[in-house]
């Protein structure tokens, strides 16, 4: 495999989480939306939360991989858009369907780029490592409020231990 061809692989199993936990776009699977806006005690974020959080900064990776200058919140509450939960089923699917078109584009990204390309400090790989790791951390934490909610794993399946 070609060094281009190893990093287009490495950088999607980045993001899909692939060798590493349950795939990134599988973890709201299954759980319905009003324990999506559930916030069990001691836990800042719901589901709902951290999914709008994800979705937020993916959708900015993409944007600055198009080549836009994407403004940075001046303060972290700018990249938790939403509320507590949704409003109903049909919010809760959008969001999930919005998370999951980012996560595909950028997947669809990492394709016959020049991927150590950039611009400024940042490199194309470098910030889909990052938006992955991102991902990967909150997709941890999902988990876990979805364990104390008694959610997990989802009927398809997930890693337990």
């Amino acid at each position: 495999m070609s060094a281009a061809g190893a990093l287009e692989t490495l950088a999607r199993r980045t993001l899909s989480g692939k060798g590493a936990h349950v795939g990134t776009k599988d973890v709201f699977s299954a759980l319905d939306w009003k324990a999506a806006g559930s916030k069990p005690r001691g836990i800042p974020h719901s589901a709902y939360q951290i999914l709008n959080h994800m979705s937020y900064w993916q959708d900015w990776v993409v944007r600055w991989l198009e080549g836009k200058k994407p403004a940075v919140p001046r303060h972290a509450s700018g990249g938790w858009p939403g509320g507590l939960g949704p409003a109903n089923r049909r919010e809760w699917d959008d969001a999930v369907k919005q998370f999951r078109r980012g996560l595909t584009e950028l997947e669809r990204r990492c394709r016959g780029v020049d991927l150590p390309s950039g611009r400024g400090k940042n490199s194309r790989i470098e910030m889909l490592r990052s938006i992955g790791a991102h991902n990967s951390y909150h997709a941890g934490q999902v988990v876990f409020v979805r364990q104390l909610l008694g959610k997990w794993p989802p009927p398809s399946g997930g890693l337990t231990w």
